[in-house]
């Protein structure tokens, strides 16, 4: 009969496959949106040119304003120069790097900067007194998105920090930052760290020492960190704190036991408001008219003829053009949903989508000077929009550009530049919504799927378990299967099985009581015809007539043989069902067995191999009837003057039984089936007498009846069969 391969894809798995093409839809819906995302693009290029074009608009012919400032190094005086940075400062990272680009306009200040305040011992009013070269510091100053960024690089031999307990901030090296604000009043703010730290800047009354009048600043940020030659401060401060003034000035303590005011060097005199420096931005009137632009969520720069850039207004990072306002219906979320979103959803979604990131660096713009295409054709007088994309996060940048005009000549151009971050957020928000929506439709329905499947996967295997199990290991049929009442194909299936089994179980019924009904009705005619030929046998007379007596009575005996062995197994069944178990030495049995074997068997050799006490809950009797089928079994196999062996052993939680002959190999295909009734192995011509395959179903049944388990197998050194059984051992 062939055999067929289970195959791995049941109802279920079918039913869910089918169910899967439903993730068109939401391709259907990427798609849509993909679309959508190109006509949002497509309307942010419009605004973004719209703003170059009216920013270009309000500077066209102005051709003054383009010759205001310069970008070489300020005079040494005691203003400052302004200088405009084109992207953020890192303020944490213990360096100047973030400098380079400017770090040539830095200018320096040492002994002939010198000044006297109510701190120096010497001369508080004395502007030129002190000749000591070793505090000296260079300053740069910066403008970026509406800060005023600034480094010191101070060359100090002693550097004496702020006592950890100390409330003073005079009697220490520090930084005092004096400045003009825009209501015109002085303000003082000193920067006293304890150690290289992050600053913390305070407010300062008119005399520094007056502990009483410190305020805390908290607009003024930035790190101080040591360098070999001394130390290195880099601040930050919003514009809106200043007017038009301001000045920095280093005091310096060399004696860290006294801690008086040694010498102070300052860009110009920090405690006259008269002195104070001024502030030196270029384009004023540039950056007026750009500041009215301020709140188009770009990045805004205006150039002139050669590329140089005079403004820069706005930070890339954050000019996302389409600004996003959270749902306030939507803001309070269940936080068990917002778990499985950002630790299953999201890291699923954007396997697929783009996530914007703002974490990024635009490299083309790190200079003073601005290039592009799209720069190229505003100077040209062509106004053009274009996208540039940067590799590290992936950003796009739309870039727009409008010529400046003054005389119908090109003077400058505007720059106007944004991340198309914010369309990629909204774009990404709806694909989430949709995706979250079709996937809660999508697992409703497969989840409905499922459970028919299931359901009606477990009715098929609940009947395949019923068929299964309506037949023992030994082919009887002992269960029937449940007829189901459901009306459906597989419920009229169930009762047809149900039907079938019934007749089928009658029919076995008939056969397994054949045998005892045939015996029973054999041994009356059996008996007639021995009897008959005994009185035959005391009649008749004569040399022929007595083999021909002696050959029937051989055939009646032979006979008789066969319906005792038909139905030895039926009685056995029929006596193990009463029988009751106890307490019994097997080790002791087998022994015994093996002496009388001996002598039933003279002429073969019994090898033992027997160590007790092996006890286990059964009955002698019978274990005597299953080791007579072992050996009569053994010793009809075995080859001439080879042993047989019995060996009895407790192995763990359990006894151990085995009989073992040297004779031929038990074909393969007959090993699961020897312990079947009326399965035999022997030869038509090494058969002495009539053989039903009864012996060995008999030890099977009498292994079962004590709850063990029996097995045939070759052995694997020499050739020859060994019949193992195992029975559970007595529990103390």
């Amino acid at each position: 009969m062939a055999r067929y391969l289970k195959s791995p894809f049941g109802i279920r798995f079918k039913l869910v496959f089918l169910s899967s093409f439903l993730l068109v839809v939401p391709w259907l819906g990427y798609q849509y949106i993909l679309e959508m995302e190109e006509y949002l693009r497509r309307g942010q290029e419009e605004i973004v040119l719209g703003t170059a074009r009216a920013l270009a608009t309000a500077l066209n012919e102005r051709p003054e304003l383009f010759d205001e400032g310069s970008y070489s190094p300020a005079r040494q005086t005691s203003d400052l120069y302004v200088y405009p940075v084109f992207y953020p400062l890192a303020l944490d990272d213990n360096t100047l790097v973030d400098w380079q680009d400017y770090q040539r306009y830095e200018l320096s200040y040492g002994q002939h900067d010198t000044i006297g305040t109510e701190l120096n011992p010497h001369s508080p009013y004395a502007r030129y007194y002190h000749y000591d070269s070793s505090l000296n510091f260079k300053l740069l100053v910066g403008e970026y998105n509406r800060f005023l960024y600034a480094y010191l690089k101070v060359v100090d031999d002693n550097i004496v920090y702020r006592s950890p307990d100390s409330l003073s901030i005079h009697r220490n090296d520090f930084l005092q930052i004096s400045l003009v604000s825009r209501e015109g009043e002085l303000k003082r703010y000193v920067v006293a760290p304890r150690g290289p730290e992050f600053l913390y800047a305070y407010e300062a009354g008119d005399d520094l020492r007056d502990i009483s009048a410190l305020r805390h600043e908290e607009r003024i940020a930035g790190q101080w960190y040591e360098v070999p030659d001394g130390y290195e401060i880099e601040l930050r401060l919003p514009l809106t704190m200043l007017g038009e003034q301001i000045g920095f000035a280093i005091y310096d303590v060399d004696d860290p036991q006294r801690r008086n005011v040694s010498s102070v060097v300052a860009t110009s005199d920090v405690n006259d408001r008269e002195r104070l420096g001024f502030l030196r931005r270029p384009t004023p009137e540039i950056d007026r008219i750009v500041e009215g632009m301020g709140h188009t969520n770009s990045r805004i720069q205006v150039i002139d003829r050669v590329g140089r850039i005079l403004l820069s207004v706005g930070d890339i990072q954050s000019a996302t053009g389409l600004a996003l306002s959270p749902d306030p219906v939507s803001t309070t979320v269940n936080k068990y949903w917002l778990f499985i979103e950002d630790n299953l959803l999201h890291p699923l979604y954007y396997q697929l989508l783009t996530k914007p990131s703002n974490d990024f660096i635009d490299e083309l713009y790190a200079g003073g000077t601005a290039e592009g295409a799209h720069i190229d054709s505003a100077l040209a007088g062509a106004p053009q929009t274009q996208f540039r994309t940067i590799p590290d996060t992936q950003t796009r940048i739309l870039e727009a550009a409008h010529p400046i005009v003054a005389d119908e000549e090109v003077i400058g151009a505007v720059i106007v530049d944004q991340n198309m971050n914010g369309i990629r957020t909204f774009r990404n928000q709806a694909l989430e919504t949709l995706f979250n929506t079709i996937l809660g439709v999508m697992l409703v329905i497969s989840l409905g799927l499922f459970a028919f499947a299931s359901r009606i996967s477990s009715r098929i295997r609940e009947l395949r378990n019923q068929a299964e199990g309506i037949v023992d290991d030994s082919g009887r049929l002992r269960n029937n299967i449940k007829a189901s009442r459901s009306s459906d194909e597989i419920g009229d299936l169930s009762r047809s099985f149900s039907n079938i089994v019934e007749r089928l179980s009658q029919y076995t019924t008939y056969l397994e009581h054949m045998s005892s009904r045939l015996s029973h009705e054999l041994r009356t005619p059996v008996t007639v015809v021995r009897s008959s030929l005994e009185n035959l046998g005391l009649v008749a007379q004569g040399q022929e007539s007595e083999i021909y007596i002696q050959r029937a009575e051989e055939g009646i005996s032979r006979l008789n043989l066969i319906l005792t062995n038909m139905s030895e197994a039926t009685r056995l069944e029929q006596m193990l069902q009463s029988s009751e178990k106890e307490r019994m030495d097997l080790a002791r049995v087998i022994n015994g067995c093996v002496e009388g074997y001996r002598l039933a068997y003279p002429g073969y050799t019994l090898s033992t191999d027997i160590e007790g006490p092996v006890l286990i809950w059964g009955v002698p009797e019978y274990i005597a009837q299953l080791m007579d089928k072992l050996i009569a079994n053994a010793v009809e196999f075995t080859y001439p003057n080879k042993p047989i062996s019995v060996y009895c052993h407790a192995i763990r939680d359990q006894a151990v039984v085995r009989v073992s002959n040297f004779g031929p190999y038990l074909p393969e295909e007959m090993k699961g089936r020897l312990f079947d009734s009326m399965i035999s192995v022997r030869s038509q011509e090494k058969q002495r007498e009539p053989h039903l395959g009864i012996g060995l179903h008999i030890a099977r049944l009498v292994t079962e009846f004590h709850q063990g388990q029996i097995r045939a197998e070759n052995l694997k050194e020499a050739e020859g069969v060994a019949i193992t059984l195992a029975i559970p051992l007595l529990e103390e």
